[in-house]
């Protein structure tokens, strides 16, 4: 009797080992056909993902263009619930706070004492120059159904442009915004719609100078009036002067408006 249950007990391990290394198996046989699968995967990503670089990148600097003038925007609310108008704001950029901002630091968008924002340049990748681009802040422009709009100075709306940017980011900007157009906004064939506005953006549109105590805002006459598909639309990427040749990007701009009015 003794002897048989021995062998019984015998005979129970072995098979209950037996089971064990089956399921050992069967486990790594999961794990190879998973790896396998995995490699394959990767391979065939790889294989795919290389001509997506550019679009990915793309989107990126995208992201980057629309962000900081967000930003900005973020700044400029605080300011006005804190109590300062927007004809009393200053964009001089920290450069220039020894003749302007150091002795009313509260009304300076850029100063660590009033909207804190950070003054930068854009990245080179999004600008057509490939060099860094600059931010410019005026009050002498507006988008047509964005506030109230009219040729006072009351109408015009306080935007962030960054002019020169790559036909390419300005492209995708527009895609990425919903921004729809057909052939006839397109006067170039650049792929950008026409901004019903002829003055491109520059420095001289920032009106706050050292020579201004605030932002002076001036009226939009029709040069300086966004229209077309970009009415009603509070941020875009416009062709500003949609004769020129379709290869020249200088004439692009990408804005953003920071205070409708």
């Amino acid at each position: 009797m003794l002897k048989l249950l021995k062998d019984f007990k015998k005979d129970f391990y072995m098979t209950k080992r037996r089971n064990e290394a089956g399921n050992v198996l069967f486990l790594i046989l999961i794990a190879v056909a998973l790896f396998a699968a995995l490699s394959y995967a990767v391979t065939q990503s790889s294989r795919s993902g290389a001509g997506g670089t550019d679009g990915e990148s793309a989107l990126v600097n995208s992201a980057t263009v629309t962000q900081y003038p967000a930003s900005v925007r973020t700044a400029i609310v605080r300011m006005i619930i804190n109590g300062t108008t927007i004809d009393q704001m200053n964009f001089d950029p920290p450069s220039q706070f020894s003749s302007t901002c150091d002795a009313a630091p509260a009304a300076c968008v850029f100063h660590t004492s009033g909207g804190g924002a950070t003054r930068v340049t854009a990245p080179p990748d999004v600008m057509a120059s490939a060099t860094q681009g600059q931010w410019i802040f005026a009050a002498n422009y507006q988008i047509n159904q964005i506030g109230t709009s009219g040729a006072a100075a009351t109408n015009t709306d306080v935007i962030a442009f960054l002019p020169g940017i790559s036909q390419g980011i300005c492209s995708r900007l527009n895609e990425e915004l919903g921004i729809t157009f057909v052939a006839a906004d397109d006067g170039d064939s650049d792929g950008i719609p026409d901004a019903e506005a002829s003055t491109i953006p520059d420095e001289d549109d920032e009106k706050n100078s050292v020579s201004a105590a605030g932002l002076t805002i001036a009226a939009a006459g029709a040069n300086n009036t966004l229209d077309g598909v970009f009415a009603g639309q509070p941020f875009g990427c416009a062709d500003f002067n949609d004769t020129n040749n379709a290869a020249d990007d200088s004439d692009l701009a990408y804005y953003h408006v920071l205070v409708e009015r």
